[in-house]
Formats: structure tokens, sequence, C-alpha cells
């Protein structure tokens, strides 16, 4: 597994798990785990369930909301809290230390935005997933809800919001050495840091080679599988494979940067995690938010995210990784994306010029009251959206892919927002593609679900079915509505 993230560390889990006498090595650059793109200053830390991004439920050509892939996040999510919640029950992990309930909001300001927030909760809640969510057109029940997006704000504005209590803000660095804290007991896995993959060939049907540099000193290991799931870095690896599913594929670095806030009395006040609409033109991962975090133990506001361009795939990595990552295979549709795309190219470049005070004033959109030295900056992620080959040209796409060769001897996880907080079906969907899943999958496969839903009695019936798995994880997580 190269990368020592969310979705490796998730991978590793679930491989110690179910198959626990295979052997298998993790190899991260750094000299520590989800550093990167899982750093908890590095990703908004929602725990994305669909329950206040709006990008999840768009209107098509006619206006119509569609929601299939909030509820399609919203399962996937609570998949992952069901892993969770076993591990914990068993006392194999602690969630203290990665997970905390704290509501989610939308909310919109104006007419139009009004409509459109309206037509999303009756729409979403006729659904199981999602029938605790609250609407409000009320100043007053809006600020008591999230009393810093109303203070200095005019009464007489036309605002709304929805909300729902179960939300989650995610510390994945945490939850990522929680996971390896508990994989390392199996005495068939190995984790080197400070090591970097090189090269990696497919020498005959059954394994590959990998070339791999820990501290100057090159080795060469040979292996049957191989996962690559080193963030914006992936897509570099990918074409190293010389797999013909990578041709299709190419990369778009975006940069982001948060505005933090320590003040105590701020922080105190504001306990929710709220999110607004996309300004035109700027990717999913630039919708604005407003959070409560906790990170090292401190509460924190965090406002953004703020985008910018850099051709970097990572924090700590090269310049030239978008210019290597462009081949014969992939430039006309990079170059495609790009004349499609001028508001997101126009959007990079005013985000890149902004100054503390335009990013203050952003805020106040969201807070009114904002101080601009109650703020400062901090650099967020790399995140590197999918450029992929399709029969009407190169095509820009938001979110997680996984990539898989057709003998299923590897695997790639590429793209962004919402991966960490879906990693466990993701992950569970890459192992059941891939050669360790070739004998017996039948038993695996129930080996996975009796992982995740110990003792529970699957129903037919979909909306009893989340109602129990609701009921239980609540319970173990001593959440109560």
């Amino acid at each position: 597994m190269v990368g020592a993230g969310i979705m490796s560390s998730t991978l590793a889990l679930l491989i110690s798990e179910v198959l626990p006498d295979i052997r298998f090595l993790i190899i991260e650059k750094l000299n520590a785990p989800g550093s990167e793109s899982t750093g908890a200053f590095n990703n908004a830390g929602t725990g994305h369930a669909a329950n206040c991004e709006l990008n999840y439920t768009p209107l098509d050509e006619k206006g119509n909301l569609k929601i299939d892939k909030a509820l399609s996040i919203n399962r996937s999510f609570e998949t992952s809290m069901s892993l969770w919640a076993s591990l914990y029950e068993a006392g194999k992990i602690d969630i203290k230390k990665f997970l905390k309930f704290i509501p989610h909001i939308s909310f919109v300001s104006g007419q139009d935005n009004i409509s459109f927030l309206k037509k999303r909760f009756q729409k979403m809640t006729d659904n199981p997933e999602f029938i605790d969510m609250e609407f409000s057109t009320s100043f007053d029940e809006i600020s008591s809800w999230a009393p810093l997006i109303t203070k200095d704000r005019n009464p007489s504005t036309k605002i709304a919001a929805t909300r729902i209590g179960r939300g989650t803000d995610i510390n994945f660095e945490a939850l990522t050495k929680e996971y390896l804290s508990l994989v390392s007991l199996n005495k068939n896995v190995e984790i080197r840091y400070k090591t970097e993959l090189v090269d990696l060939k497919k020498i005959d049907k059954k394994q590959w080679e990998l070339e791999i540099s820990s501290e100057g000193r090159k080795t060469s290991i040979r292996t049957g599988y191989v996962f690559l799931g080193a963030g914006g870095k992936t897509i570099n690896y990918l074409q190293k494979s010389k797999i013909p599913e990578a041709k299709s594929y190419g990369g778009f670095p975006v940069s982001g940067k948060w505005l933090i806030c320590e003040k105590k009395d701020l922080t105190e006040k504001h306990n929710s995690k709220v999110y607004g609409k996309a300004d035109i033109g700027s990717p999913p991962m630039s919708v604005p938010h407003l959070d409560t975090r906790w990170i090292d133990n401190k509460k924190l506001l965090l406002y953004g995210p703020f985008a910018g361009f850099t051709t970097k795939f990572l924090k700590q990595s090269s310049y030239f990784d978008l210019f290597s990552s462009i081949k014969k295979n992939n430039i006309f549709s990079m170059l495609d994306v790009g004349f499609k795309n001028n508001d997101l190219i126009n959007y990079l470049i005013s985000q890149s010029l902004k100054n503390h005070n335009s990013r203050v004033e952003n805020l106040k959109n969201m807070m009114p009251s904002a101080n601009p030295s109650d703020w400062y900056l901090k650099n967020a992620g790399q995140r590197v959206q999918i450029i992929k080959k399709t029969e009407s040209g190169g095509s820009l796409k938001f979110g997680t892919e996984i990539v898989n060769s057709s003998d299923g001897s590897l695997s790639a996880l590429l793209g962004a927002s919402p991966g960490a907080s879906t990693a466990v079906s993701i992950m569970v969907e890459v192992l059941e593609k891939s050669v360790l899943f070739l004998n017996d999958k039948h038993n695996l496969k129930k080996k996975i679900n009796d992982l995740i839903y110990p003792e529970l009695s699957v129903s037919e019936n979909y909306s009893i079915l989340i109602k129990e798995i609701k009921k239980r994880n609540n319970s173990i997580f001593g959440f109560h509505p």
C-alpha cells in the first residue's frame, strides 16, 4: 500500500480483520501517518453525510432537485459510523480521539436560495436518512442554532436554514492513527515511514515489482497486489503502472486556505458546521463553511476554504507534479477541460489574488460581525480533481473515483471529497474487486458484513434497516437525539 492516510489505513484495517494471515507492507513518504491530505488542517473534518452540503443536491436542467448522490453519501457515511461503532464496542479503537457530534446546518439568504433550500428540505425529509432535518426562516430560531451568523445581520434580511443535530466533526488524522495502531498489532503487517515509491511495473501475470527509496537507499520488492492511496500523487503513480485503465486520466490541482479563529469568546458561541452555497464557477471543495473544529484537544473556528492554484499535487511534493502527469493520452482532455471551465479558472485566479481583508469580507457574508484581527490564515491541503477522457472530450470530475486493473492486481484512488467520510464503503468495494477476493468471495463478504454490522438482522425494508443501524450506532456512541 502506497501512502499511510485514511484510505490506505482503512484498507489495511479491513484486510487485517478479515484476512489476518496476509502479509502486507504500507509505505509512507513522510515520517508519520495521516500528515498530508488526511491531516487535520488539510481537510474540512466534516463527516460528510450530505446533511448540509448543498452541492450534493443540485438542480437538473428542468429545475428538479436531484438527491441520489446525497442518499448514496449518507448511506456510505453510516457504514463508516457502523464500523467505528463495532470497533469501539470491541475495545479496539477510541472514538473520543477522533469523533464529536455537532449539528450540521445549511444557511442561505435571498428568496431564490430560500426556495431552493425549502424544496431540498421537503424532498430529503421524505427519506429515512434525513427524517430528523429541521427547516426555519425564523431569524430568532436560526440565531439560537448559530448565533454568530445572525449577530450584526439586519433582522429584516430574508434567511433560511436547515439543521440536523446528528452531524459530526471527524479528525481523520487521529482516526488514521487509531487504525494503524490496531493494524500494527498484526505480526504480518509492516509500516515503513520516510519511504517513497519510485517506480512500479508488472513483471508477470501475477506479480508487480516496486522500486522504493528510503532515506536515499533504493530497494525492490515484489507483490501480487498494489493499492495506490497517495493523495494527489496517485495520478503520477497510476501512470507509471502503465495499466490500460490509467490512460483516460489526468489531474487538475487546487490548493486551499483556511481563516482560523482561536478566541474563546467566539469559539464558545459557535457549536455547529454551517455550510452556504458555492460561488458560481467554484469547485465543490470551495463551498463556504464556518466550522467548529477540535484539533489537538483545542476548539477552533475555521472558515473557508479559499481556493488557489499550484502545480504541486501534494503540499510536500514537487512543482513538476502537474507537468509530469501530462501525457499524449490525456493532453487533449486536459486542454479541453481548460477551454470548457473558464469560470473555474477565473475563480481560482481571483481567489489567489485575495488579501486578508478581502477574505474576511467574504467571511462576513456568513458572519457579519467578523473582525480581521480575530482571524489568521493557514494553508489547507492540496486536492487533485480528476480529468477523465470521455466520448465528448475531457470531463472535470468532482468527487472520488476508483481505478482498478482488469486482473484486480492494482487499485488506485483518485479525487477528493467526500472520500475520507465514505472510506469504508470505498475500500470494501476495492477489496471485492481485488485479487485478494478471488477465492471464497462469499465467505469474505460475510466476514466484512459481520465486522461492520455484528448481530444485526438484515431487513428487506430499508426504512426499517436504517433506523435499526442508527439506533445501534447511537447507543454505542452515547448519542441521544
